[in-house]
């Protein structure tokens, strides 16, 4: 279950929000629940220079991507969209254990005008920035 009757969400971060990341003061105090994965159903670019993650879902050869779970309230989630790059959108995911969360996906579309790197094969956002900008 992705809402919550209160209005809070489970939240699916997979990138700059990363704990550790640039990018995680814009949980906020979100409660970290747990590190989970996706079921093998996406895949992962580097946007705009590797500024930020693409992720969208694929009908087959998709990777189960690496991330952690997080309770956010209706204010912290309206606060994370704000600050998501341009182009990216809230959307269910599917996680290892059946059960569903909300991630910021990417239009596939734009990925592939860009011909932006597939990192799929990194093993997630943050294994791809340590190796290629070592941070």
């Amino acid at each position: 279950m992705t809402e919550i009757a209160n209005g809070s969400k489970q939240v699916f971060i997979c990138g700059s929000a990363l704990r550790g990341q640039p990018d995680h003061q814009n949980l906020q105090s979100a409660e970290f629940i747990r590190e989970t994965r996706t079921k093998p159903l996406y895949r992962l670019h580097a946007a705009v220079d590797g500024w930020h993650p693409a992720i969208y879902q694929v009908p087959e050869g998709g990777i189960s991507i690496p991330g952690e779970l997080y309770q956010l309230s209706a204010e912290q989630f309206d606060y994370l969209v704000s600050t998501e790059p341009p182009h990216m959108y809230p959307s269910e995911v599917i996680l290892e254990d059946g059960q569903t969360a909300i991630a910021m996906l990417y239009p596939q579309e734009l990925v592939e005008q860009y011909n932006w790197p597939d990192i799929s094969h990194l093993g997630g956002w943050a294994a791809y920035k340590k190796a290629v900008f070592n941070s």
